[in-house]
């Protein structure tokens, strides 16, 4: 069966922070051949969408459909980066505005929902940058612990993953952005790069930070 990219990105980073070094290096030669696949699927042509062809052609039950179809995965795209439940209410109305307007420019060289995620990823950054959050310019690296070579039951990964994605909600906006961008979006660090204006290397630097710092608050949580 083949694994979804979130849940690999999510269960290598379970990996990075809580099994040896050895073992994080298996598993990810255990999976470089997905990882390539997706690489494939990313620059492929997709088939039209009759939902999305009959919104071109103006069909009004269409829109609600279509709306229908992905407003809460969008809504939960945003809320991961905002982290307020209103800013991603507005961030929702706001990339279906955008959409259902520029419709007709949709051609198909992704699926229509990543193109949606990325007018709401847009949108969301646009928020934050409101807030006068910097992505570069956030806590010093070295105040958090680094991680600790230990083994886990199995039994415990999935328990372990939900706990990290509760802590990515507690992270700095900075942080949480890449993380969020990379871990649970399924970017990679080029494409994070040109979402938000700054460096690869800068990204993967803030990635970096961003994983000590979610060590850290695992461990104040109990989660050793």
């Amino acid at each position: 069966m083949f694994l979804d990219k979130r849940k690999f990105r999510c269960f290598l980073l379970f990996t990075t922070i809580f099994i040896s070094h050895a073992t994080c290096i298996t598993i990810t030669c255990l999976f470089i051949r997905q990882l390539k696949f997706y690489h494939l699927e990313l620059t492929a042509t997709y088939i039209k969408d009759e939902l999305v062809e009959q919104c071109k052609r103006g069909h009004i039950p269409g829109f609600q459909a279509l709306y229908n179809k992905y407003c809460k995965a969008m809504y939960n795209t945003s809320l991961r980066i905002v982290n307020n439940t209103d800013d991603a209410e507005d961030v929702l109305q706001e990339a279906f505005t955008d959409a259902f307007k520029s419709l007709a420019d949709f051609n198909y060289r992704s699926t229509f929902g990543a193109w949606l995620k990325r007018i709401v990823i847009n949108k969301s950054i646009n928020v934050l940058r409101k807030r006068k959050f910097d992505i570069v310019d956030i806590d010093h690296p070295d105040v958090y612990m680094k991680p600790e070579e230990e083994e886990v039951d199995e039994q415990e990964i999935q328990f372990r993953i939900n706990a990290i994605k509760n802590s990515i909600k507690l992270l700095p906006d900075g942080y949480r952005t890449v993380i969020t961008l990379y871990l649970l979006e399924g970017y990679d660090h080029e494409e994070i790069a040109e979402i938000l204006g700054i460096t690869h290397n800068t990204v993967r630097t803030q990635y970096v930070r961003a994983k000590q710092k979610l060590l850290f608050l695992l461990k104040q949580g109990g989660l050793s």
